[in-house]
Order: C-alpha cells, then structure tokens, then sequence
C-alpha cells in the first residue's frame, strides 16, 4: 500500500506555495470545500519490498548487505535503454560499481508521476471537467497535483530521461549521503570529508563497502538537501556501457508477457470485429464447439474468446466459431476517411498559434499553395498484444507490457469490478511499441477471460488482429499557403491542418476507459493543439499561422512514435523546399537564412551538409534535406534517394543531432537510427486500406515496410553539448520522410506531396 500522510514531508513532491486565501478562492468557484480537500497537498512514502539483508532507501534505491544495488526504473522498458540510462545516472552520483547493479520495475506511486508528459500534454491529460478556466490561479498546480494523485506514471514524449534525471540524481545523492554517514560514524569523521568511488565509501586510505554499512545507512535521516559528488576522474555518465538489459534479451532470458508460465495456465485467441460501433451477433456454436482441444468461451459483447491447451489450438477454433459481427452508422473506409480530410480542410477550423498578422501580409498578394497528404499509420511492433492474467479468489494477478500501469490497473479493475487495490499489475518489457502500449484492451480482455474460467490464462493477438484493431496514428491533409518577399524568401506562411483531435480521444480511453469507438465521437469536432505539433517553426517568419481542422474521420486514431511531428515535419520540410525551388535558391542557402534565431539547429544542419557531401540540390543529384526540432533536441538529415527499377532506393542518412548532453552515446547513436528506420518505415509503408471498417493487410509482408537490404548507409553524428538532455526516442522520425521526398525531387524532378510516397496526385 501507498503511504499518504496529510502534510509535506522530505519525501514528497515539491508544491508551488499557494494561500490559504488562492485556496480557498479556487476551491469556492470550482465547487467548495471538497475539492480544498482533493487538492490539499500530501507526502507519499516508497512502497518498495525488500529481500532479507536488503534495505530500501529511497523510492530509486535498495542496497543489500552483500552489495548489490536495486535500481527502481519507472518507466516502460520497450527498447529505448531506460532500464540502463537511470540506473547509469544514479550509479555515477552514487558512486557505484557498475557491476554492482540490478534493475526492478517500480510499483505503483505518485512518486513515479511523469508531470513533464503532463505538463507537455496538458490540453490532454486535464480532463476539462477538473478545473474551471476561470480559475486561472491555480490551473498548473492543479493538472499536477490530479496527475500526482492519479499516480501518472506515464512513458512518452520521450521524457524518461528529460524527466527523472533529476529524481534520480536526487535519489543516488541522498543515499550516498547516507552512506557516508554510517560509515563517517565508525570511523569518528566528519560524512562530509567521506567520498564514495567504485562501491565504496571512502576518507583517506580508509574504505568500506557500501553492503557493509547498508544497514546503519538506511535507518539515519538524509540531510535536508541533496549533496551532490564532485567530479568524479572516471564517471559512469556518458560513457558507453554495455545496457543491462542486452545479455537476457540476446540469451533468450529476458521476460515478455508472452514468456509467464503459471501452474494449471491456458492460453486464448481472440476475434474482434470492425473498427466502429461494432458487436457480436452470434457465432457458429454447433461447429466451434468440435474444435479439437478446445476447453472454453467466453463471450463478450464486443469479442469472442477461445480457450485451449495452447495458443494454436484456441487460434484455429475461432474460425469454426466463424463470430458473425454487426456495426452500428457508416463503415469506415479510405474513401471516407480522405472525404472527411478534404471536407475539414474547408473549413474554418481553430487558430492554433500566430506570429503577425497573416491576413494583412497576404492581402493584396500573390498566394502560393500546396496540398500534401499521409496515410494513417500503423505501430506493428514485433510483440503482438499479450497479458497473462491468474485469478486468485477476490484478487487477480496481471502480466502486461503497459506505457501506463495505474491506467492499465484501473481499467482492469473497473472491468472486472474488482477495486484497484485487489489488482496487482506486473508491468513487463515491451517488444517495441511506439506508444501502442498506451492502450490496454488486451490486458482488461485476459482479466475478463482469467476470471470468467477461474484459471489463469495467457491472451494473444494473433497477427492479423494486431494490424486489423491497431488503432492508428491519424492520417491527415494540409494546404500550407505563402507569400513571398521581394527576394523570394517567405514573408507569410499560413498551415491548415485537417486532422482528428487524436489526443482528446487518447485521454478519454485512457482515463475514463472509453470504447474506441465512443472516444472518437465524443471527440470529433474538439480543438487539439497537439495534433498540430511540430508547427511551432524553427524558421524567422515574420507572419505565421496554424489552424487545426478537426476531420470526424470514424476511424479512432492514436499516439505513435513522433505523434504529430512524423506528419507536420513532412509538411513544413517539403514546403520549404518548393519554395526555394521557386525562388531559384539552394535548399540549404534558403534554409540558413531564416534560421538566425535557431543557432543550435543551424549547426546540425551546416554539419550534416558537410559530413554527407552536398552538392548544392541541383537537378539529379537525388540529395535531400530536412531538420526539425523537438522535445529539445534538434537534428538534421541528409537524404540520398532515387527512383529504381526496384522501386525506391535509399542509399544514404546522414544526421546530425543535437540532444544536450548524453547519458550513454552508445544508445543515444542505437535510438536515433532506430528513429530513421522507423521514418524510413513510414515514408515507403506502414499503412494500411480499410473497407467495410476493417483494415485490408493482414501480415507484416502486406506494410511495404523496408527489408534489410533495402537499408541504407546511416551516419548518426552528435554535436557535443552541455545543455539539459533532449528527447531522442522520436527526433529521428520527422525528418525521414521529408529528405527522401526532397531527394526525389531533386533527382526526378518530380514532386511527390503524399505519405507513403506515392506518385498518386494529392
């Protein structure tokens, strides 16, 4: 159990002061004394176990008498390295021995809260009901403080390490503050002349390990600061060390939820219908039921569930049971969905940002236009959906890889009746996700099945239903319209964006554990800022607009590695690249001059032009460029690409990344060309038709997603800096997609305005 104390302690969240007098003000207009009361500020305690000779310090650090040192890492391993970027952080302030070191998932607490991603997303994850926009006062203390006691432990926006680098320094300084205290005690010293190195605690040429004073450490109280360790000669951060989590996952040990295997357990198929307001009419039972090996179903008004003594025997009972499914209003359809773009590109829509004034810029002038479109995209990552659930009398037990645990438990529990705290959630790593973890219907469907059988019970998606119920990142269609100055260069730049308001849809399934189907309803028509993020330009514009167009496309839509960057960057970088065609400059030249209040990206991209070899954009050189920049880091692409007999040919990246400083460059270099292959991915495939709302692919091979030796030479270089570390789980995607299409242009002639490239007119 949480440990919630009425009052501020050492340990809790650090609150802005607010009076007694703002209080109560607040608290009157948004409803009275209660919601004083929700809000009061509380201290949360660690609700960590610990092993025989093990002792918790804080809610970050266990250190046992033998010496090994369990790290808590609150966010979802899913192969971005948080499971080595945090303890690496807390080892160098902690003065570790990297050896030393093992990692636990933390369990539930608002001590883990992700207020960065709240912060970020706050028109997201502030549900509107919580504060009234009168109460202007106290709004930002307010999404905090509902994020802290709803336990938001949310993994996105890649902010692990923009987030918890702080906490988790604070943690390792505490703790070894600690144990130079129980050691400065034996040795009759001042803790404040003790150091720590390699494991030990250290003063002159006395020394003792950190397991051998463990115990006296974690009973003393730490000093009411953190007390940071100078320099060290050799440290931990920012080297190249091996990730913690590479031995288990190339020897085959390391535990995905598919891996559990529980006494008694069975495993069960599932069959969903259409994307929409879908239900089951009825199955084939006289056949299903001779289905050999077949031990239970369970149907749901949605789904129907078969249980066997393995996974392929429940799979192939389903199509005896042939699940006959009915969907409520209009099926969804590409063709739909493009006609409902194009239809709220026409509109009004929501000014969403503005510098200067467009209108009167553009009054009187000549108005150069483009349409550009992408497809929606879809997350196949490698692990299909999976959840193991054990039912144990009142309680369950649930294995689950899941971007948001306390989400993911209270929907267990709001699904099966059971109250939260008789749900435990075992968080497990990821075979990819790119934010599909956000959703938790194969978790609440294993829980529903598991308690239905009595038994445990181990749910997975087979591939086709993993691409068929995926709900996507939104497709989207934008005008971007400019005017020019007398040099060519843009004076006046308006983007229209026609695009679900994915993010409101996000927040209602996530929060309030809406059906898909009733989310993108309840959303359809909302202003959604973030579904037009990545249009805050890096580019000295003098007037500049975004308008949001929301699209009620039917389809649910959802986040994906990128979000809405992965589209508007496509937008901006292939504009930008017309325009200085038209105006007869070189891509780079024309860039350069409207980046002077972008020093840092201005940077990357000299240095990726140099690196790659550019030859100025003239006709045939297939070279492209593009840059963009987000969650503070910014990064520049150098593109080599041209038509083939074979189809596309991509046969160079060069990037250049500006991300602050670097924990481990080993992993940063790993996520950055893992960003470009996934933008790779999504400028050849990644998408999928929908008829009669189901999607057409069924099997990875029917994504176009790029094959191995499809892949290109890829050169990742890092500007060296001391700046606060970036996000770099994303900033390689943006940018892909632009460069290749700026590539082919050059080296064609040919403009292609449409994701997946395709030479179909926009």
């Amino acid at each position: 159990m949480t440990g919630i104390r009425d009052k501020v302690g050492q340990s809790g969240a650090r609150m802005p002061h607010v009076s007694r007098r703002q209080l109560l003000v607040g608290a009157t207009a948004a409803g009275g004394l209660a919601l004083a009361w929700t809000f009061w500020p509380r201290d949360y305690e660690p609700n960590l176990t610990a092993a025989r000779d093990e002792h918790v310090f804080n809610a970050f650090l266990k250190i046992g008498e033998d010496g090994q040192i369990a790290m808590i890492v609150p966010q979802c391993e899913m192969g971005q390295g948080v499971t080595t970027l945090l303890p690496q952080i807390m080892a160098d302030e902690l003065g570790a021995d990297w050896r030393t070191i093992a990692v636990e998932t933390a369990p539930i607490n608002p001590l883990y809260t992700n207020t960065l991603v709240v912060d970020e997303d706050s028109a997201a994850f502030t549900p509107r009901r919580l504060v009234p926009d009168f109460v202007a006062d106290v709004r930002s203390w307010a999404r905090r403080e509902w994020a802290v006691r709803h336990a938001v432990m949310l993994t996105a926006n890649s902010s692990s390490v923009r987030m918890f680098e702080g906490p988790c320094r604070d943690a390792a300084a505490q703790a070894r503050a600690l144990l130079m205290m129980a050691a400065a005690r034996r040795w009759d010293a001042n803790w404040e002349e003790c150091d720590t190195e390699g494991g030990f605690v250290t003063f002159g040429k006395q020394k003792l390990r950190f397991g051998e004073v463990a115990a006296a450490a974690a009973l003393l109280d730490p000093p009411a600061e953190p007390v940071y360790r100078a320099a060290s000669a050799d440290p931990l951060y920012g080297k190249e060390l091996i990730r913690l989590d590479l031995p288990a996952k190339v020897d085959g040990s390391a535990n995905y939820a598919g891996d559990i295997r529980l006494p008694d357990m069975v495993f069960a198929a599932i069959r969903q219908g259409p994307l929409g307001a879908t239900r089951l009419k009825s199955i084939d039972r006289k056949a299903g039921l001779k289905s050999p090996g077949l031990l239970h179903i369970v149907e749901h008004e949605r789904w129907l569930a078969t249980v066997a003594r393995n996974w392929w025997a429940a799979n192939n009972a389903l199509d005896r049971f042939a699940p006959v499914f009915e969907t409520a209003g209009t099926p969804i359809s590409s063709r739909r969905i493009d006609k409902a773009l194009q239809a709220a590109l026409k509109e009004d829509g929501h000014r969403i940002r503005k510098t200067g004034d467009v209108t009167a810029a553009m009054e009187g002038r000549t108005k150069i236009s483009a349409h550009y479109a992408v497809a929606p995209a879809l997350h196949a990552p490698i692990e299909t959906r999976t959840a193991t659930a054990a039912p144990d009398g009142a309680r369950l037990r649930v294995w689950v890889a899941t971007q948001a645990p306390t989400q993911c438990r209270d929907a267990i529990a709001a699904a099966t009746g059971l109250s939260p705290s008789n749900v435990t959630l075992f968080p497990m790593m990821a075979g990819g996700s790119f934010d599909a973890c956000l959703d938790h219907s194969v978790a609440v469907q294993a829980a529903i099945i598991a308690r239905q059988i009595k038994r445990p019970v181990q749910l997975a998606w087979s591939r086709a239903e993993e691409i068929m119920r995926d709900i996507p990142r939104a497709p989207a269609r934008a005008k971007m319209i400019a005017t020019l100055n007398a040099a060519g260069g843009i004076d006046a730049l308006v983007a229209r964006i026609a695009v679900p308001p994915t993010n409101h849809e996000v927040r209602d399934r996530l929060f309030d554990n809406m059906p898909a189907d009733v989310a993108q309803r309840a959303a359809a028509g909302a202003s959604d800022a973030l579904a037009v993020e990545g249009l805050a330009s890096p580019y000295a514009i003098p007037h500049f607009a975004v308008d949001h167009c929301p699209a009620d496309i039917g389809l649910p839509t959802a986040r994906w590695r990128g979000n809405a960057d992965s589209y508007t960057a496509f937008f901006t970088e292939c504009f930008i690249d017309e325009m200085a065609a038209r105006a007869g400059s070189d891509a780079l030249s024309y860039r350069m001059a409207m980046l002077g209040q972008s020093p840092l990206l201005a940077r990357c991209l000299l240095t990726a032009t140099s690196l790659g070899g550019w030859e100025g954009g003239l006709s045939g050189t297939a070279q492209g460029l593009a840059c963009h920049t987000m969650r503070g880091s910014h990064i520049a692409l150098l593109a080599t690409a041209k038509p083939s007999e074979k189809g596309l040919q991509v046969e160079q990246l060069v990037a250049v990344v500006d991300a602050g400083r670097l924990v481990n460059p080993a992993i940063a270099r790993q996520q950055v060309e893992g960003g470009l292959i996934f933008g790779l991915a999504a400028a050849v495939g990644t998408t999928t038709d929908y008829e009669g709302g189901v999607a057409t692919a069924r099997k990875l091979g029917q994504l176009g997603l790029p094959r191995l030796a499809q892949s290109p030479q890829i050169l990742v270089e890092f500007i060296d800096s001391d700046r606060d570390p970036g996000g770099l789980g994303e900033i390689g995607v943006p940018v892909v997609a632009p460069a290749i299409a700026n590539a082919m242009a050059a080296a064609t002639g040919r403009r292609v305005r449409r994701l997946p490239l395709s030479a179909e007119p926009v």
